[in-house]
């Protein structure tokens, strides 16, 4: 299953990366490797950490189940079980992403986003139980809001609080012919930013697209993406991390510093990645910083996190990154002016579906079946 799109290549061969092309040799032995955490996953969406929680990793897989590893263990009972409620099936339908509340120690609140039987995306806030740390109340969901979706494809479906504390949530553009992305009266191939520590259930904040965008939906808060999956902030900086899933010929990463205004539009379907599309004019669109090329057996960029750990000193400051069909992990980073540097970093000879991070800054990778961490080679 591939939630990315319609193509199904499987090899893992060196690749193109836009700007900087770093061959690994044959002989070299790669100096990280990935030290399995899990196993037992149908398709891993998200790997997470509550607020100051150093003890504990969440795992969401696309079948409906979140589960806890506790101190190097898999918990036998899942800490929230959807999978009786949604439809996993097809490209990318499913639980798709949890995150926990910057104040989850107190409020104990998280949200999830997960797809309905008639394929529309839902976005549902629950809270913990009171008297078991390890396990939801499943009693507790309160729906947030819902967005029709009439395909099985393109639901991007990623969650993240920003420094700013609201909620963000990615839309894919539900692989239509003609693709709503350029449409801000649509949510989808879209991100929208929520206030959800005021109203019922949240409002809008200001400083949304409609500030530039006048007839956009108020949620909005960018467009021009075709299936954003896996974005990520920077914790130390604040910057925004959005790669997109490519059409026919190219992955991309766009990056938005800290503080960025909303009405972002990244250009598809006009451009894909930076080659006309759909059109040529590039007024008012925001390119991508990476790009990478459908050739060698890559087809499905899967967004990862800048690294702020301790362990592997030199990743520190580097966005790490991968390739769902060709299973090769990759870091980058801004040099100098309009200059990203990218390096080959592992083959990983996986299926990557997702990607995490710790509350120590230490990086995660899920894959089909298994969850594993990023680590030095010994």
């Amino acid at each position: 299953m591939r939630p990315f799109g319609n193509r199904f290549a499987i090899c893992f061969v060196m690749v193109f990366i836009s700007f900087v092309l770093l061959p690994v040799a044959a002989q070299d032995k790669p100096p990280y490797a990935l030290q399995p955490i899990a196993d037992g996953f149908t398709f891993p969406t998200a790997i997470v950490q509550p607020p100051t929680d150093m003890t504990r990793l969440f795992i969401a897989d696309l079948s409906g189940k979140v589960s806890i590893v506790k101190q190097g263990e898999l918990l036998a009972t899942p800490f929230l079980d959807l999978s009786k409620q949604i439809t996993a099936v097809a490209e990318g339908a499913g639980l798709h992403d949890i995150v926990f509340h910057p104040d989850y120690a107190k409020n104990g609140f998280f949200y999830v986003v997960y797809t309905l039987p008639d394929r529309d995306e839902i976005l549902v806030r629950y809270q913990v139980s009171k008297d078991n740390p390890d396990v939801a109340d499943a009693d507790s969901a309160h729906l947030i809001m819902k967005i029709q979706h009439l395909t099985q494809f393109h639901y991007g479906g990623q969650l993240a609080f920003g420094p700013d504390g609201d909620l963000y949530w990615s839309m894919g553009d539900g692989a239509y012919k003609k693709s709503p992305a350029q449409n801000w009266k649509s949510y989808l191939g879209g991100i929208l930013r929520l206030d959800v520590d005021h109203g019922d259930p949240y409002s809008v904040p200001t400083g949304n697209a409609t500030t530039v965008q006048p007839t956009a939906k108020p949620e909005l808060w960018a467009k021009g993406l075709r299936n954003p999956w896996r974005f990520s902030f920077d914790s130390l900086t604040g910057d925004l991390y959005i790669p997109d899933v490519g059409e026919a010929s190219s992955e991309e990463i766009n990056v938005l510093p800290a503080g960025t205004a909303g009405g972002t539009n990244f250009g598809w379907s006009f451009f894909e990645g930076n080659t006309p599309f759909k059109a040529t004019d590039k007024t008012g669109l925001t390119f991508p910083v990476v790009t990478y090329a459908h050739d060698s057996g890559n087809c499905s960029i899967i967004g990862g996190y800048v690294y702020r750990g301790t362990a592997l000193s030199a990743l520190v400051g580097k966005y790490i990154f991968g390739d769902y069909c060709s299973g090769w992990m990759w870091s980058t980073y801004q040099k100098s002016a309009n200059n990203w540097y990218t390096a080959e970093l592992l083959p990983t000879k996986q299926h990557i579906t997702t990607f995490g991070e710790d509350n120590a800054g230490e990086l995660y990778m899920g894959a089909v079946g298994a969850v594993y961490k990023l680590v030095a080679a010994r």
